[in-house]
């Protein structure tokens, strides 16, 4: 079955059959990663465009080496160098753009709502790498596939997002479709960076990062937005790390041992320590080599429904 949708803007109100489909089919590409030959013609002749209004690394790359194991055909856009800087609107940018036929568009921007506003204006599909600290499906399908690799299913675990939740898309990503998919959300992190509302999405609230330790199977840790200001919301990074960083020490108290997630980039010494994020319970460059088959599989997907 395709999914039934045209685009993906985020993963509220993406239904359970399409993320169990998209997952599924993550996991064939995943196969085609191990390969010797790590390309399958599948997208031939379709051209996506990455337009990225910010900056990325491991979103970027992935999108671009998803496309090219895809066999499409991929065009970059720098916003530093483009007409943008000339005063040409986002709307003429993407009309522009879109007028050189192109299949589909992965957009990342500053501002919430762009990969919405995009569909309005464009008839290509669009994937949203990220809009402000709205959502970034991507990274939450391929958190969800990484927990799912690990414990062969998402129905009834205890996750628990840990940090700068206020200025994370990541976060609310990870809400919903965790949520939709049977899982049991949690927040922990300091209360400045916790919207006062966040319980009207069914997620419980830990104050203390051992409690949270203690009762969940799976740990996403997040990093603080500084270029964001999140900065703001602590008195110091250093005491951030005291009472919310993820250690060693903290993990020995307990027999259990949470799975750890990091989205990345890593403040190491500050949400984690490098023990830990170089330590066994983590799975970081094991979500960042599932990444690309997720994307893989959005791609797939959603450049087949035409």
């Amino acid at each position: 079955m395709p999914l039934t949708t045209k685009h993906l803007l985020g993963l509220e109100g993406v239904t359970r059959e399409d993320i169990q489909l998209i997952l599924d089919t993550a996991t064939t590409f995943r196969e085609v990663l191990e390969r010797p030959i790590k390309k399958v013609p599948t997208l031939k002749g379709k051209t996506v465009v990455n337009l990225f209004f910010e900056n990325s690394t491991r979103t970027r790359i992935s999108f671009e080496l998803a496309q090219k194991r895809l066999s499409a055909d991929t065009v970059n856009f720098s916003a530093s160098q483009s007409s943008t800087k000339k005063g040409e609107t986002l709307k003429d940018t993407v009309r522009n753009i879109e007028a050189m036929k192109v299949d589909m568009i992965v957009v990342r921007h500053e501002s919430a709502g762009v990969p919405n506003f995009l569909t309005q204006i464009s008839k290509a599909n669009i994937i949203n790498a990220g809009d402000g600290a709205h959502e970034h499906p991507t990274q939450g399908l391929l958190d969800m596939y990484s927990i799912r690799e690990k414990y062969g299913k998402l129905e009834g675990l205890k996750v628990c997002i840990v940090g700068d939740i206020t200025h994370s898309r990541v976060a609310l990503s990870n809400i919903y479709g965790l949520k939709t998919m049977g899982a049991k959300v949690s927040v922990c992190g300091p209360a400045s960076m916790i919207p006062w509302d966040i319980e009207k999405l069914g997620v419980k609230v830990f104050s203390r990062i051992d409690d949270a330790i203690a009762e969940n199977d799976v740990l996403n840790v997040l990093r603080i937005q500084l270029e964001r200001k999140a900065g703001a919301s602590i008195p110091s990074i250093r005491e951030y790390h005291n009472f919310f960083g993820i250690t060693r020490e903290r993990l020995e108290k307990h027999s259990k041992k949470p799975l750890i997630l990091h989205p990345g980039p890593i403040n190491r010494g500050v949400e984690l320590s490098s023990e830990v994020a170089d330590g066994p319970y983590q799975v970081i460059l094991d979500q960042v080599t599932n990444g690309v088959a997720v994307r893989m599989a959005v791609l797939y997907l959603l450049g087949t429904m035409n």
